[in-house]
């Protein structure tokens, strides 16, 4: 079973504000800048508003359009009751993202429909969150389902719907979709796809796996299976996390020196502080960085042990964010990056004083951000740019 909360943000905002109902509006950052829709409601889409749209954008297609400010933190909350709605039914939870997951309920004996049904209307009663979902035996299936059923759903309601394959129908249901609903085919791929005449998973299915390997490599033996509608991968209670990134896009291009270092020392005290989290260390630092032409640029340098100390992070990172700036030059994105992730391994070592104070400190800080919130203290480099001009 894959559920996915319909316009999660939204529907939380309008529990937050009943005055929204039924009105167009986006959660969002501010149109002054290069704010993004992050989410918008069913009657701001009725205009062609759509996430990820520039909020500028959506502001003139729809003039009428209230813009709410994120706040992830009430976000968090509520998807922290629905997840121990569905922990009621199986432990067999894999989290996709705040509002979005997959459930392993081979064992309970229930009809599926009415099973959906049944956690659709506990969701509803205890949380007032609208969700819909897809149902199928394997998750590439489930995942479509839910999608095809939320796309039936017309008019500026919540689908809140449900979607149930049957076992056997798989490529059935999935031959007259478009290519693009496959997990693994982005715009290249289609693509490719279409200057070889194939433009529905069906006429996928129908290309010989062969050809497909030659086009795609080793992709391309996935791709022929999921175009049947098969996929083995298993629910996974914990998923690896692979990486750990924060990136921001300046509301303007940004050439300062003292700006940009600033703000990459915030990135850096960002992704340190989720791998102390996560409890790991990382070996390899990257940037990013995106001009105002869109170009981007990633730099990275791989360590020869791991870390998870915010100082050796940001020395790595500000290497190499000085070998890829040129004093002067205007930048619209910064980011920050840290992968090929591992336990932490510590040695007793009496020398290592400063790594262990190190340590000692960023505890403390993290036991004050979590009971005080996460702006209660920073660095007095930070701080400097957080008031500036105040």
């Amino acid at each position: 079973m894959h559920i996915d909360l319909d316009a999660f943000f939204c529907a939380v905002e309008e529990l937050r504000r009943p005055y929204l109902k039924s009105k167009p509006f986006a959660v969002g950052g501010p149109p002054k800048g290069r704010g993004v829709v992050n989410s918008c409601s069913y009657a701001a889409r009725s205009f062609g508003v759509h996430s990820a749209m520039p909020m500028k954008r959506a502001l003139k297609i729809c003039p009428q359009l209230i813009v709410v400010k994120p706040e992830p933190r009430v976000y968090q909350r509520a998807s922290q009751k629905v997840f121990s709605v569905l922990a009621d039914f199986t432990p067999l939870i894999e989290q996709i993202s705040i509002d979005e997951a997959f459930l392993d309920l081979s064992d309970l004996p229930e009809d599926e429909f009415a099973l959906a049904r049944q956690i659709q209307e506990r969701i509803w009663l205890e949380t007032k969150l609208p969700c819909s979902i897809g149902v199928a035996t394997n998750k590439l299936v489930a995942k479509i389902a839910t999608d095809v059923g939320k796309a039936a759903s017309k008019g500026s309601n919540y689908p809140r719907a449900i979607t149930v394959i049957p076992p056997g129908q798989e490529a059935a249901f999935l031959a007259d979709l478009p290519v693009r609903m496959l997990w693994g085919v982005g715009p290249k791929t289609a693509a490719v796809l279409k200057r070889h005449g194939i433009h529905t998973i069906g006429e996928l299915a129908n290309c010989p796996q062969c050809e497909l390997v030659k086009l795609f490599g080793k992709m391309g033996y996935d791709l022929a299976r999921h175009a049947l509608g098969i996929d083995e991968r298993p629910v996974v209670q914990e998923r690896l996390v692979k990486s750990i990134s924060q990136e921001v896009t300046f509301e303007e291009d940004i050439r300062d020196e003292t700006y940009l270092r600033r703000t990459l020392r915030e990135l850096v005290e960002k992704v340190a502080y989720r791998l102390r989290q996560e409890k790991l260390c990382c070996r390899t630092i990257r940037i990013k960085l995106r001009w105002p032409d869109f170009t981007t640029h990633l730099h990275q340098r791989t360590l020869p042990n791991p870390t998870d100390e915010e100082s050796i992070i940001f020395q790595i990172a500000e290497e190499l964010f000085s070998q890829l700036w040129q004093p002067g030059s205007a930048i619209r994105l910064l980011g920050v990056g840290v992968s090929s992730l591992s336990l932490p391994v510590y040695q007793l070592n009496l020398w290592q004083t400063e790594s262990f104070r190190e340590h000692q400190l960023l505890g403390a800080i993290d036991k004050l951000r979590e009971r005080y919130g996460k702006s209660v203290i920073h660095r007095g480099l930070i701080i400097d740019k957080k008031h500036e001009g105040v």
